[in-house]
């Protein structure tokens, strides 16, 4: 498996595509461990590699993982086969904005799709969380701009950063949901339900 990822990793460079920092994963794998998390629902596959080191942070833990893309879909079934975790992750080829889940809930919900839409992803799959579940988002500093936004000449990642600012916004003023907001990697959230 340390082969494959080495693979992915190197893949992802060359041909730009997002996966998630070594800091945050390393997070999320040990909070799973230490919560024993058993469900996850993944929001923005890309090409596996953040379902793949979540299913192998614990024995129990199985991953539902959604893509959008094709190409990056069948990437990420490829490469969940090559880790032999068909067992534990379900791969899922939708748009997340139209899947319809029913009867299941999940123990970590893992936002890392299109940042532009974090706040209604979370409004969407806040109703598929556990009682005591958590939903963690990457991405929150943005390679930077976030914290220097007015250095930003291009009028879409303005607005994308834009977009990020009003969601921890929504994160640190939300009465219902409480937030921690973890400085590693690309910046984390994790947020649960408040008691």
């Amino acid at each position: 498996m340390k082969e494959v990822l080495i693979g992915m990793e190197e893949y992802a460079k060359e041909k730009n595509i997002p996966i998630i920092e070594k800091d945050s994963i390393a997070f999320i794998m040990k909070y799973i461990k230490k919560k024993e998390i058993k469900e996850i629902l993944e929001i923005g596959s890309a090409i596996g590699y953040s379902a793949i080191l979540m299913a192998s942070a614990y024995e129990n833990t199985k991953v539902t993982t959604i893509e959008k893309d094709e190409q990056r879909y069948i990437e990420c079934l490829n490469n969940v086969k090559k880790c032999k975790l068909e067992s534990k992750i379900n791969v899922v080829f939708q748009d997340t904005m139209d899947l319809n889940l029913i009867g299941v809930s999940y123990d970590l919900i893992f936002i890392d799709a299109a940042k532009g839409d974090y706040l209604s992803l979370f409004e969407k799959y806040k109703y598929f969380l556990k009682p005591n579940g958590v939903i963690i988002t990457d991405n929150l500093n943005f390679h930077g701009y976030v914290k220097n936004k007015k250095d930003i000449q291009d009028e879409n990642l303005r607005k994308i950063v834009e977009r990020i600012e009003e969601y921890v916004d929504f994160l640190k003023n939300n009465k219902d949901y409480e937030s921690e907001f973890i400085d590693v990697g690309d910046g984390l959230s994790v947020t649960s339900k408040r008691e």
